[in-house]
Order: structure tokens, then C-alpha cells, then sequence
């Protein structure tokens, strides 16, 4: 404890502002103490044991930065934690998906949140308290956090399964932490602990089939307090679907969207390249479909080209010779020519699935560093992609730099989405976006949406920063209540609605309360 006290008080005096100067002090510490090289958890670790409340940890603010591990975790404004679903049977007999027992259908051993998970016996409050004491070791601040449920096909489990696994989920933030236990209450009394709680979660995700999205099961997901949805579409093509055997048509994934999107819902698109019966002109032509077919129109995407896996029935198509995976150039080239042509309102969430490349026998087994690949080649080649995740600002922030109010307006499932944004004036860096839907929807799955303008997102990039925190970073500059009040104004004086919706995230309600809107049927509501 002493010596830890010591390192503390050495690291707060040399102040390094650096890698390099850091590593100086490493080095120093080393040699005048007689240790180990110590690491970075273990310095935010003396940091911690020096104590001295608030105001010495905003002091100790930059110091904290330069330790944190793996800083890309809470560049985007918020901290993702992945929970794993219990195995379960699932409705699809999908050709490409893998099942391996003691797994959920189409997660292996190896995957890191499923090794975690399966170590945990998939107990999700574990999951979700185990996740979160990494976090804040590493130094990332964790009172605002994305939740996102992986596993099976989420609407397929049974309800009662489902609201005492969020329930844990809840439960394991609002008590991470707190000095006295307690018994767990219901979903409704720990969501309303979590609007004001340390941990406070700011959206929940879920994975889905597009078949299983309606209007009862969209009023169950809000009252689970979900706020974005990943739809298993992986093809627009009726006839790639049938020869994958996946269960559904097109129809249903365009319903699903105008559904949900309807409804507020954020959407996800997973995607899947390379998919028996397709091509590589068949997967570009998908692509722009999705981009500037008002049928579909997602709001973020992953990109999960096929491999090929033993554990699915494709192999044994693979193995007869009848179905071989493009090459890993065809693929890159592929992938560019899709993020050449991508809308400056959709983020790409991923561009390959975390496989352990022993378990692939084909397909992606030498390009598990797909993104890192391609980003290199864009410079290369000098060229940009416009997607939201290659524009975020993360922590490349000058607090002098300008930004300017953009707006974006595209047509998508029947309505109209207006895409509010601060960008600089290249419009290279995106620091703040807000997803407004205007859409004449006669008879809403929620009533309370009727005659409703929606707010579907709002989200600043940059640092993750404590609720209360002051500071000159991208986050708690007030450029999300500029962005509300341009959309209250949009919706009341261009398209004359008396009310505005929003479908927020339990945690960030009180957010929303400030800005004068009011809880009603799930939704953050406020008069015009």
C-alpha cells in the first residue's frame, strides 16, 4: 500500500503528458524503486489507493487519459458492454450459421464475449458486473453505457427469460460498486434506479430475425427498455436467401424496418458478403441498394463476410466443391467499392465477424485485421470513406476548431428522416448528430406516438466524460440541446406537429427531463 502510495505521488510530480515521457517514468520508477516495470493498470491502480475525492481525480483528468488502456473503447461518447444469451434453440436452419454445443446458435468457443460468457455460465449479471470492473481498471469512465444483447435470436426466447435477463442487467449497474448489497427489485423498480444511478445505461440493443418483428413484440422491447435493434437481414435477394435456407423474404425486412424506425427504434443491419449463390457484383449492387433504397435505408451496418466453418452445414457444400468463398483480394476490393459509395448518415459498425481463425477452414482466415487493411489502403489510395465511424471526432479535438450545423434529408420507409449534425467545414469530423423521422403514420404500435415527430438518436463523439464533468472536450459542450432544439423547431414550424418524441435509453432520461420532456408510455414526450 505504502509503495503503491509512493509510485502515486512520483507519477503525479513527474507529470508526464506523453507515450514517450510516460515511458520515461516507467523506466525511472523502475530503477530508483527496485520493481517491475509496472503497466498501466497497475499505475491508475496507485492512482486510485491515493484517493482525495472528486476534485483530485479532475486534477489527475489527463493523467488518467494517458493511462487508460485501450483508449478507441470510450471514443465514441459511450462504453459498449456485450452480454451473452444463455444456448438456446433457434428458429433458423441457416446453412452458414455454426452451432456448437454449450453455445448460443452461431457464437463459438474462442470468441472473446462468449468465452467470458460460457466461464460465467452465461449468468448476464456477471457478464455485465465482471465487464464493467474492467472498464473502470482501465480507466474508462463507465456511467454511460451501451448495452448490447447478443447470443440467439432474441425475440425467440421465452419473455420471462428475456425481462430477468435485463433485469440482472439493470440490477448489476445500478449495485456495481455500492457499499451495501441488496435484493433485486423488478424491471420497473430497477429501471427507475437506473435513471439516476452511477451506472446508468444510455441504450440497449438486441439481436433479431426481421420475421419475428411486429407491433406486439415492439411494445415489448420498449418495455424491456430497448432502443435499438440489430435485424439478421444478411440479404436483400429472395433467391440468395432460399439457397441459404434462412427462413424469411425480403418483404419481411422491409417491414421490420418501417415498423420499428416508426417506432423510434434505432436499426442495425447485419450483412452477409459472399453468401452461397451470391457474387461480388451481386454484393456491390446489394449494398447501394440498402444505401439509397428508401425501402431500407439502416442506420449502422456490420459487415460479416461468409467464412467457412465446420460446425456449419455450408461445409459440407464446401467440402463437395460446390461453394467457395471469394478470395481475401476480391473481398477487399469488394468492401472498398462498398465504402466508396456509403451515405454520410450510416456508421459501419464492423467489416468482419471475431472468429478465432483456427476454427475457419475458409474464407477470412489471413484477414482478421480487415478494417486495420483497408484504412491503410484508403490512405494509399487517397481516397475517404463518408461513414459516420470514419468521421468521429474521437480524440482528435481542437477546442478552436469551428463546427457548423449540417443537415442531411433522405426518404426511408415511408417517411422522411431529416440527419442533424456538427461537423468542421471539410465536413471531415463529425462531433454531434441527432435522427429526426417525420412520418404520417396513421395507426403506431405505441398510441402515445400518434401525430409524433421522433427523435431516433442523439449521440456526441469524443472522450467519454462523467455525467457531471466539466471540460474542453467534444462531450458536455451543449451541442446535443442545440441539436434538439433545431429538430423541436424543424418538426413544429416546417411540418406544424404540437409534439416530439423521444426514444431514449433508461439512463438518460433525466437528460432528457431537462430539456423539458416528460415520460409517457416509454418515451420522453414534450408539447410544442
Amino acid at each position: 500500500m505504502e509503495r503503491q502510495i509512493t509510485i502515486a505521488e512520483k507519477l503525479i510530480q513527474d507529470d508526464p503528458k506523453t507515450k514517450t515521457e510516460l515511458d520515461a517514468f516507467k523506466r525511472k520508477i523502475c530503477v530508483e524503486l527496485k520493481i517491475p516495470y509496472p503497466g498501466n493498470i497497475s499505475l491508475l491502480s496507485a492512482l486510485n489507493k491515493l484517493g482525495g475525492g472528486k476534485s483530485a481525480e479532475q486534477s489527475r483528468r489527463e493523467l488518467y487519459n494517458l493511462l487508460r488502456v485501450r483508449p478507441v473503447r470510450s471514443l465514441s461518447g459511450i462504453v459498449n458492454v456485450s452480454v451473452l444469451t444463455k444456448p438456446y434453440p433457434c428458429p433458423g436452419i441457416c446453412l452458414y450459421c455454426p452451432q456448437e454445443t454449450g453455445f448460443p446458435k452461431s457464437y463459438l468457443s474462442g470468441e472473446p464475449a462468449a468465452e467470458r460468457a460460457s466461464r460465467l455460465k452465461f449468468d448476464p449479471g456477471k457478464q455485465v458486473s465482471g465487464r464493467l470492473r474492467t472498464l473502470a481498471e482501465e480507466a474508462h469512465p463507465i456511467d454511460k453505457i451501451e448495452m448490447r444483447v447478443i447470443g440467439g435470436t432474441w425475440s425467440f426466447y421465452k419473455k420471462a427469460y428475456q425481462e430477468s435477463f435485463i433485469k440482472k442487467c439493470f440490477f448489476s449497474c445500478n449495485n456495481f460498486n455500492a457499499p451495501r448489497s441488496r435484493k433485486i427489485g423488478s424491471l420497473k423498480q430497477e429501471q427507475k434506479i437506473n435513471e439516476s444511478a452511477k451506472c446508468r445505461i444510455i441504450g440497449l440493443s438486441v439481436e433479431t430475425r426481421p420475421d419475428f418483428i411486429s407491433g406486439k413484440e415492439i411494445i415489448h422491447l420498449r418495455n424491456l427498455g430497448v432502443t435499438k435493434v440489430e435485424l439478421g437481414i444478411q440479404s436483400i435477394y429472395d433467391d440468395v436467401l432460399d439457397l441459404n435456407q434462412r427462413g424469411h423474404k425480403v418483404d419481411s425486412t422491409i417491414k421490420a424496418t418501417r415498423l420499428l424506425k416508426n417506432s423510434g427504434f434505432k436499426i442495425a443491419y447485419q450483412i452477409m458478403l459472399n453468401l452461397y449463390g451470391s457474387s461480388p457484383q451481386k454484393d456491390i449492387e446489394m449494398m447501394k441498394t440498402i444505401f439509397n433504397d428508401e425501402r431500407f435505408q439502416p442506420d449502422t451496418l456490420k459487415i460479416y463476410p461468409c467464412a467457412v466453418l465446420r460446425e456449419a452445414p455450408l461445409y459440407e457444400l464446401y467440402e463437395k466443391g460446390l461453394f467457395k468463398p471469394y478470395p481475401d483480394k476480391k473481398l477487399i476490393e469488394v468492401i472498398k467499392e462498398i465504402k466508396k459509395n456509403i451515405p454520410p448518415y450510416l456508421r459501419i459498425e464492423r467489416i468482419i465477424r471475431d472468429i478465432p481463425s483456427p476454427r475457419i477452414a475458409e474464407g477470412t482466415k489471413t484477414v482478421s485485421n480487415l478494417r486495420q487493411i483497408i484504412a491503410a489502403d484508403m490512405v494509399k489510395e487517397n481516397w475517404r470513406c463518408q461513414c459516420i465511424r470514419c468521421r468521429e471526432i474521437k480524440g482528435d479535438y481542437d477546442p478552436k476548431e469551428k463546427v457548423y450545423m449540417a443537415r442531411r434529408e433522405y426518404k426511408a420507409s415511408g417517411g422522411q428522416e431529416i440527419f442533424l449534425s456538427f461537423e468542421n467545414k471539410e465536413q471531415t469530423k463529425i462531433f454531434s448528430l441527432l435522427r429526426l423521422r417525420i412520418s404520417q403514420n396513421p395507426d403506431p404500435a405505441i398510441p402515445a406516438l400518434k401525430n409524433s415527430a421522433l427523435i431516433r438518436e442523439i449521440h456526441t463523439y469524443g472522450f467519454q466524460l462523467a455525467v457531471a464533468e466539466k471540460t474542453s472536450a467534444v462531450q458536455h459542450q451543449g451541442l446535443g440541446k442545440k441539436l434538439i432544439l433545431e429538430a423541436e423547431k424543424i418538426a413544429k414550424k416546417e411540418f406544424g406537429y404540437e409534439k416530439i418524441a423521444a426514444i431514449s435509453g433508461i439512463g438518460a432520461r433525466e437528460y432528457w427531463r431537462k430539456s423539458g420532456y416528460k415520460l409517457k408510455a416509454t418515451y420522453m414526450i414534450k408539447n410544442l
